[in-house]
């Protein structure tokens, strides 16, 4: 037998709906409401041949910039050979997901906006920068009710 060459090839695990999620696809997702600029990952169900992404783009994160009555258009980064292209790509909202790349950004920006407003307050300097985690302190570890032990790797026994 040769190679196959099928368009998706290789996507036994990809394409495959998880445990207890086969069937018809929940309402919710259609109710969503995507907007230009909004981003989004790209992940493929199974169920829903139409409109569904090349394999390429399964796990990808991009940038809506259509938005049609079932589908949106998703402008994503792809690598050719050396260099990285911005592809736009059309596809149904079954296969797409609100991204939480920025929760953690977009929580930020809220503590950041309350430090603010509370050192004007104030009259204070605050700084909003993230820091990285401070070295810790010296300390002796005391031997008191914590007996060293004397660890040593075993000898290599060749069986027969």
């Amino acid at each position: 037998m040769g190679r196959t060459k099928g368009y998706r090839r290789g996507t036994r695990y990809m394409f495959s709906r998880k445990f207890g999620e086969h069937g018809f696809v929940h309402m919710s997702t259609y109710l969503k409401t995507y907007r230009v600029g909004d981003i989004v990952d790209i992940k493929a169900n199974g169920a829903i041949q139409r409109g569904m992404p090349h394999k390429v783009y399964h796990g990808k994160t991009g940038v809506v910039y259509n938005v049609t009555p079932r589908a949106v258009g998703v402008m994503v980064n792809k690598q050719v050979r050396g260099q990285i292209l911005r592809k736009p790509i059309n596809v149904r909202i079954e296969h797409v997901q609100m991204s939480k790349c920025r929760t953690d950004f977009l929580r930020r920006v809220k503590e950041n906006d309350a430090k603010k407003a509370e050192a004007k307050a104030k009259g204070v300097k605050v700084l909003l920068k993230r820091q990285p985690a401070p070295v810790r302190s010296a300390h002796f570890v005391s031997t008191k009710n914590n007996k060293p032990e004397h660890v040593e790797p075993l000898a290599f026994e060749f069986l027969q």
